[in-house]
């Protein structure tokens, strides 16, 4: 019998908010009193420096911020400085990792790797190629304009083995947020999106759709929606 993992789509919800709740989710998974879970939202425009963030990687001030109604976030994820917002899928899984003992740490590189395979596949449903590339997370297409970001990638493994924050796959996203930062501190590779790439909008329920059935065959999970929400 394959391991249960939860869907939940909790809809639009404010960074801060949703990172407490993967909290909580993480100790209910670390304590065996909850299985593995998989959220799925958006957030209101927001930028997030991970635990290798540089402040010089975000280019707006406070005033021009405040003005686009932008939140900053200093957070436990791997990796520097990027961008959520509408229009883009962010997947938090909460799973239990194997270890080989108490003792042994667990595989986070190897977990990083199938996340990119669930991405890559999901994006190849739209006739899209995509790839990683050594040395940086995410997962990457060729443009026009060189190779460019459609997906950012970065995690937090805690002493349990269950894993926090995830990857944010570019749909219909506004690029232009990203012009306030230099994203993941890479100044020399794009960003992009399906739709960009497409020349189209994209049915984000059905990209959501087809991303849950790619990280149940990549993660070996039975994937089962909840309708379990937030208490705030």
């Amino acid at each position: 019998m394959m391991t249960i993992c939860e869907v939940i789509l909790p809809g639009r919800i404010r960074y801060q908010p949703a990172w407490d709740w993967q909290n909580v989710l993480a100790d209910e998974r670390g304590r065996d009193l909850a299985p593995d879970r998989l959220l799925l939202l958006e957030h209101p425009p927001t930028y997030t420096l991970g635990t290798s963030g540089h402040d010089e990687n975000l280019l707006l001030t406070p005033d021009q911020l405040a003005a686009q109604g932008i939140e900053v976030l200093k957070v436990d994820r791997g990796g520097d400085i990027t961008y959520h917002g509408p229009g883009q899928l962010v997947g938090y899984p909460i799973i239990q990792l194997p270890r080989v003992s108490e003792t042994l740490r667990a595989d986070v590189i190897g977990y990083v790797r199938k996340i990119e395979q669930v991405i890559m596949r999901t994006v190849a449903d739209y006739g899209i190629s995509s790839k990683p590339i050594p040395g940086l997370t995410g997962v990457w297409v060729d443009t026009l304009n060189g190779e460019a970001k459609i997906c950012a990638i970065g995690v937090r493994v805690n002493v349990r083995a269950v894993t926090k924050h995830g990857f944010a796959l570019n749909l219909n996203t506004d690029l232009r947020y990203f012009d306030g930062i230099i994203p993941c501190g890479i100044a020399d590779k794009g960003v992009t999106s399906l739709s960009a790439l497409l020349g189209a909008p994209v049915d984000e329920t059905e990209a959501i759709r087809r991303l849950i059935a790619h990280f149940g065959a990549v993660f070996e999970r039975e994937m089962i929606v909840s309708y379990l929400q937030p208490n705030f």
